[in-house]
């Protein structure tokens, strides 16, 4: 029995969102009584945001799920400044051009999982750029630096990490936690943003925004973290052995990403699809129950309903018949990735490392030597084989038991 009475924690709490809440009992009737408008904010470091961003996405969605109104912050301001929070070293400098095209590049990743319309619930995405840009330094120090004491600025976590390591935090981006709370109070302002949201690393960064409301405009605010989202084996989610899985189709394919979420670790499933999908929590309970082989049928439903919000049903269906005719019928699915085989050839290491399989030269010949490397399900060991295929042949290139692609000569 949960301990909330409003939809929207209570929503939180069993879906597995729930890590710090401040003042839960007041926070909790407000939600219960009116709605609540909440946000989060997205730096737009890259052209596509990552898994590790979807735990905070699903934070808004279950905001509009319970009734209320979320808002994405892009932080095309604040990315100038660098956010320390879990960093060991400063973020490269971005230009305009390159910030307003990674926004450009990441609006469709909220698209497809909120509804933006005019509706009180409606989702609203800001570029805080609009006004962080336009603020004066002298007015900043004046009206909000006064707020924040180098002492209570010491104790966050992001700088004492950063200063036990002797590792150097510029003066840059000792401003982001002032920067960010201001968000807040321009939001409590303006659209009469009460909530904010965030992974468990933006606590500090919450608290000084929830403090400067009160001590500016005397503004009752909250604030909700989630817990950092890690897999069984303690890794941080969002990595995979070819890097970020990202949710731009651009950026990764969708078979690729599908395969990410069915290779889940057994004692993850359910968690995962509490958290990042829609499915019934009595189905869910279902679904974690099952063991031995047959776990796999789970996961299977989670890497349909993660790529169908996040691609689409069609991408989603696709992936599903690629890894069916891959692993069960022993053919080529149709979303693998496909490499062109010239004319003349090309050497397996090379083929390694264009298809995607691994980074570079040297860890292609690693996995080759170590017999990981197959074609047509046969191991080759000679980083140098030459592949030559005839116009329309099609070859199968393997890496361990789970990745695939197509050898093709048109």
């Amino acid at each position: 029995m949960s301990q909330y009475k409003s939809d929207l924690l209570r929503l939180l709490e069993e879906r597995g969102h729930l890590h710090q809440v401040t003042d839960p009992v007041a926070l909790d009737a407000l939600a219960g009584k009116e709605i609540v408008t909440a946000y989060v904010g997205f730096d737009p470091t890259a052209s596509s945001l990552h898994i590790g961003n979807l735990a905070s996405i699903m934070l808004l969605k279950r905001v509009q799920q319970a009734g209320h109104r979320p808002i994405v912050i892009m932080g095309g301001g604040t990315v100038k400044v660098g956010d320390p929070s879990g960093k060991d070293d400063m973020r490269k400098m971005l230009s305009d051009e390159v910030l307003r095209s990674n926004i450009a590049s990441i609006r469709d990743s909220f698209g497809k999982v909120l509804r933006f319309d005019d509706s009180e619930t409606g989702a609203l995405l800001i570029n805080n750029d609009d006004w962080l840009s336009q603020l004066g330094y002298i007015e900043l120090l004046r009206d909000v630096g006064k707020h924040f004491t180098i002492n209570r600025m010491l104790t966050f976590d992001s700088v004492k990490l950063r200063l036990d390591r002797e590792q150097p935090l510029t003066f840059l981006e000792f401003n982001y936690m002032i920067l960010q709370a201001y968000d807040f109070l321009k939001l409590s302002r303006d659209y009469g943003c009460k909530l904010q949201l965030g992974g468990s690393d933006q606590w500090g960064n919450i608290v000084n925004g929830i403090e400067l409301g009160r001590r500016i405009d005397g503004a009752d605010l909250y604030g909700v973290t989630g817990p950092l989202v890690t897999t069984a084996d303690g890794k941080k989610m969002g990595k995979s052995v070819l890097g970020a899985v990202w949710l731009n189709e651009d950026m990764l394919p969708s078979y690729d990403f599908w395969q990410y979420w069915r290779n889940t670790d057994d004692r993850d499933v359910g968690r995962f699809l509490r958290l990042f999908t829609d499915v019934p929590l009595d189905e869910i309970a279902r679904l974690e129950a099952l063991e031995g082989s047959e776990i796999n049928a789970a996961k299977v439903v989670l890497a349909n309903e993660v790529t169908k919000m996040v691609r689409g049903a069609d991408a989603a269906h696709a992936a599903q018949d690629t890894a069916a005719a891959t692993f069960a019928g022993g053919g080529l699915g149709e979303d693998l990735p496909v490499l062109e085989v010239p004319a003349e050839g090309i050497r397996l290491g090379a083929a390694c490392t264009e298809i995607g399989f691994t980074a570079s030269g040297g860890e292609a010949k690693r996995k080759i030597a170590e017999g990981a490397v197959r074609i047509d399900d046969e191991p080759v060991k000679d980083p140098g084989f030459l592949i030559e295929l005839a116009p329309g042949e099609e070859r199968k290139l393997s890496l361990g038991k789970k990745r695939h692609g197509i050898l093709r000569r048109n």
